[in-house]
């Protein structure tokens, strides 16, 4: 048997699960820099300052693109961005298929610069990457009203490495679009205040005193 038949099925596995041998090395590095504590600096610390979601991967066309479409279903202030892109690109096809074998429609979407980009206090820019992350705080300079964080760490397990699915597999595609779907609907649930119309709250039950006390006296029950 040859070597490229032994390997082939973990190969295989690999790029279904991490696109490429960079990107499997790529999150391994970045799980072990969350687990020594280096990415710190990248987890949202003040949740309740956060008005608006602002998405960033490379282009704005794959990865940070459909995040922006799950969390518009939800309902949520947000916004995209890419770091090195051209304003008024379109998403590749693949993209697109695979945003619609998600149930999503990208046709419309369209890619914005940062550098077209409007920052507002109390942005929270959710990235996919950690260089990328550390690129994007360079930019905002001293800044102290806008926070960065990596979109993965809202994953189940953590994932603070996503890594870019453009050129790559259909099936890689939908593995990483299932991990930003999975991450967005749960920083929905961490960030409540970010979705713009909340359901209306369940009217509370009465105490028991009170139900007694509403309760019509029983015909011949002494008062």
């Amino acid at each position: 048997m040859s070597w490229r038949r032994l390997f082939a099925p973990l190969a295989s596995a690999i790029a279904r699960r991490h696109g490429t041998w960079r990107g499997l090395v790529r999150a391994v590095l970045a799980r072990i820099e969350l687990a020594c504590g280096r990415l710190s600096g990248f987890r949202l610390r003040q949740p309740h300052k956060v008005r608006r979601a602002v998405f960033i991967c490379l282009g704005n066309i794959c990865r940070s693109a459909f995040a922006e479409q799950v969390a518009a279903r939800l309902d949520m202030e947000v916004a995209s961005a890419g770091l090195s892109t051209h304003t008024g690109a379109a998403s590749p096809d693949s993209a697109l298929r695979a945003a619609r074998r998600h149930g999503y429609d990208m046709d419309a979407h369209r890619a914005t610069d940062l550098t077209d980009f409007e920052v507002r206090p109390g942005d929270l820019f959710l990235v996919m990457e950690v260089r990328q992350a550390r690129e994007l705080r360079r930019r905002l300079g001293p800044r102290t009203d806008v926070e960065v964080a990596l979109l993965g760490l809202w994953c189940t397990p953590p994932m603070p490495h996503l890594h870019d699915p453009f050129t790559l597999s259909d099936a890689y595609f939908d593995q990483c679009f299932g991990r930003v779907r999975q991450a967005v609907r749960g920083l929905q649930r961490a960030l409540p205040q970010l979705t713009r119309h909340q359901p209306p709250a369940a009217p509370a039950d009465p105490a028991p005193d009170a139900r007694s006390a509403a309760a019509p006296a029983r015909s011949g029950s002494v008062a």
